[in-house]
């Protein structure tokens, strides 16, 4: 099942948030990095700020959250980006990212595209963009916390829909 994000479900999508971080990103973007950037941006102010100016839904499993993802609202060039998409690893590859994505492309049908910055070494992010009809427009150096990283950006066009 899929749904809205509510304020009781902040403390279960900040653990899916520093576990899937944790599961995802070992050994390309050291620890600490992570943990900053976890601390930050998954507080519970950012949180708070999260649920009031973007959308999130949760995925849930046997009464638990196993996943959640975030888009932000349509901005002036008509363009949505989701911000997050995680599972608990023990959850990835049963449908649920797909649920989550499908969840957030039904209520953004007016934008013109959908964004999501990738890491280019998460491999596995990006074959499930890529698996979704995502395509890879740019990669580009950046400093993330202070650590360097290469990171891809991908576009879906809602103005040419596919199967979702």
């Amino acid at each position: 099942m899929i749904r809205a994000m509510k304020q009781d479900d902040i403390a279960a999508v900040q653990q899916i948030a520093k576990l899937s971080w944790h599961d995802t990103y070992e050994g390309i973007i050291p620890i600490e990095v992570q943990v900053l950037f976890i601390e930050r941006t998954y507080s519970k102010a950012m949180m708070m700020k999260r649920l009031e100016k973007t959308s999130m839904y949760v995925a849930i499993h046997n009464d638990e959250i196993v996943g959640f993802a975030n888009f932000t609202r349509i901005d002036n060039d008509g363009d949505v980006e989701l911000t997050a998409i995680y599972l608990l690893p023990s959850h990835q590859h049963l449908g649920y990212g797909k649920k989550l994505l499908t969840e957030g492309l039904h209520n953004i049908q007016d934008a013109q595209q959908l964004l999501v910055y990738v890491e280019s070494d998460n491999q596995k992010g990006r074959a499930f963009y890529e698996r979704n009809n995502f395509i890879c427009m740019e990669e580009f150096d950046e400093f993330f916390e202070g650590h360097p990283l290469s990171t891809s950006k991908y576009v879906y066009n809602l103005k040419t829909p596919v199967n979702t």
